[in-house]
């Protein structure tokens, strides 16, 4: 019998952090300046721990590599490729975000919430490199970075190379290629718990943005169905995304490999291979391959990705 694979989140604190993750979805989170959740992870820098069923207390990157099976047996399977995150922000966060591992990084926002007047930095304004670099190293941030503001319900798709960062009063949901590599290009004259500012990565950050910035603005569709709707936010060569909002009782058929499921919102009933199970607003899930139809009975909206 097929059974969804409902995870243990990781915390990781940050400077910037704070308790809107326990305050908004009530998790129990290690201190008060915790400012990620790594949801749904393989990365060795943080694995989910699968939480019941007959794989609990094993690692996401253990199951991935042990059990094929669970994954639709990949051929050339490498690391797990994606990585779901939510990040809060109460703080002015000009930190920008590159690939540069050995997959990439690739990366999407959904909004879950944020302040009335939010922003978000993404993209810039140079033409050249040469441009860039002299607008950096000059201060110049206000005329280089471009702000774009936000409510919640948008979405954001930011392939590797985009220059971007959250800023103050954001909960963003992030799906992403498996990567936790950060250059940073300015950083607000912060200081960490050691009392010194953090490493800047001007010329590694140089030598993969995008320039001049191209913004990317996928169209979304929309399915009706009975009882909810699905929603495609993206398709991209590394994953696509989907939100899906119930309202009543509706079945989809499970027709991917594996599918990544965040919860955002409510709370119903799910069955899988004929069990029943109950998720409600902050549960994270994998539903692993042959699970069939899925089956959903109340009112919820997720987030719903898949390579």
């Amino acid at each position: 019998m097929v059974q969804p694979l409902f995870l243990s989140p990781v915390f990781m604190e940050r400077i910037w952090g704070g308790t809107r993750l326990r305050d908004t979805f009530g998790y129990d989170i290690p201190s008060e300046q915790t400012g990620e959740c790594w949801a749904i992870s393989a990365h060795l820098n943080g694995p989910s721990i699968v939480k019941e069923g007959p794989y609990s207390g094993v690692a996401l990157d253990r199951l991935w590599e042990n059990h094929p099976e669970l994954f639709g047996e990949t051929s050339g399977r490498g690391t797990f490729p994606l990585l779901t995150t939510v990040q809060v922000h109460p703080g002015d966060e000009y930190a920008a975000k590159h690939e540069n591992g050995n997959m990439g990084k690739s990366e999407c926002w959904y909004i879950i919430d944020c302040k009335e007047g939010a922003e978000i930095i993404l993209g810039h304004h140079a033409n050249s490199r040469e441009e860039f670099a002299a607008m950096a190293e000059s201060g110049e941030w206000d005329l280089l970075l471009k702000r774009i503001p936000i409510k919640p319900g948008d979405f954001f798709y930011l392939p590797s190379g985009t220059i971007h960062a959250i800023c103050g009063g954001t909960l963003v949901l992030e799906t992403q290629q498996s990567s936790d590599t950060t250059y940073r290009v300015f950083d607000y004259d912060r200081v960490g718990e050691d009392g010194n500012k953090r490493e800047l990565h001007l010329e590694k950050a140089l030598d993969v943005t995008a320039i001049p910035h191209r913004d990317e603005k996928p169209e979304a569709m929309m399915e009706m169905k009975e009882g909810a709707k699905a929603i495609t936010l993206v398709q991209s060569p590394y994953f696509s995304v989907h939100k899906w909002v119930i309202a009543g009782q509706a079945e989809f058929i499970m027709d991917r490999k594996f599918m990544l499921v965040s919860v955002l919102s409510g709370h119903a009933g799910m069955k899988v291979s004929g069990q029943k199970y109950d998720i409600r607003k902050g549960n994270h899930f994998i539903l692993p391959s042959g699970s069939g139809r899925i089956g959903f009975d109340g009112k919820a909206e997720m987030i719903v990705s898949h390579v």
